[in-house]
């Protein structure tokens, strides 16, 4: 399944090229300039705000690890979902006429080329969660790879599909459709970004059902690794991403 999806993501990526893409220039101009803000708005929901478009990634329903958060209600040009499941793929009507992406594919939408690569959402090859989608695209210079709710170790092909992230945002909390810490610790080590923003881990919002947890125990296992713990937003632009090595953004959210 994953070699097919390589060979059709080139021949996408071919006929981009070739210029058959269906942005224009000017778009494509337009969605590389600036800085990228990013905002954290709960376990693996983020929205980003760059290059005159923004994104809002895996909204969820108030229930289980997220009861505690507010359900997102910010306004987005664009909605990328990892999965359907209530904690990172939940739609309020208030998104009934915004455009939606929850399956795996190349897109080119308003100036930007956005991937998305099948991961199993489990240990069981998807047998029980079913499957992922990690989301990669260039905003205002950056390259963002968030890999929702990953739980499959990282293949060689999705390396090559997935390509060198300047910002991961990485699931690290463990329960049965994420990965564990360790496991977090080798997709990081795999895919070698500049900037790591921590996901899908236990905080205050948790109710007692909740099987995750903290991030802390990602932290320490990822010393070495600067490490900054701020709000829940972060800037950043290509000029500001760090020369060598890379930094742990743990973004904390707004309660």
């Amino acid at each position: 399944m994953k070699r097919r999806q390589l060979l059709q993501y080139a021949s996408a990526t071919f006929a981009s090229t070739l210029g058959l893409g269906l942005a224009s220039s000017y778009q494509s101009y337009q969605a590389q300039s600036g800085a990228l803000s990013i905002t954290a708005l709960g376990h693996t929901a983020f929205v980003f705000s760059g290059g005159g478009q923004s994104i809002l990634v895996n909204p969820f329903k108030s229930a289980g690890c997220t009861e505690g958060y507010a359900q997102p209600t910010v306004a987005a040009d664009l909605v990328l979902l990892s999965s359907r499941l209530f904690d990172e793929g939940f739609l309020t009507s208030q998104y009934a006429n915004t455009e939606v992406i929850d399956e795996p594919g190349d897109y080119a939408i308003n100036g930007l080329s956005i991937r998305g690569i099948s991961m199993a959402h489990d240990r069981l090859g998807g047998r029980r969660f079913g499957d992922n989608v990690a989301w990669a695209w260039t905003q205002a210079g950056v390259k963002v790879v968030h890999l929702g709710g990953a739980a499959a170790p990282i293949t060689v092909e999705d390396k090559i599909l997935i390509g060198k992230p300047d910002v991961l945002l990485v699931p690290v909390g463990g329960g049965p459709k994420a990965y564990t810490p360790e496991e977090a610790v080798e997709a990081v080590r795999s895919l070698n970004p500049k900037i790591v923003i921590p996901t899908h881990y236990r905080t205050a919002a948790a109710s007692k059902t909740c099987d995750i947890v903290g991030v802390s125990d990602f932290i320490k296992l990822m010393a070495g690794t600067p490490v900054t713990q701020g709000d829940n937003f972060l800037s950043v632009s290509a000029g500001s991403l760090p020369s060598s090595g890379m930094k742990i953004e743990v973004l904390s959210y707004a309660f």
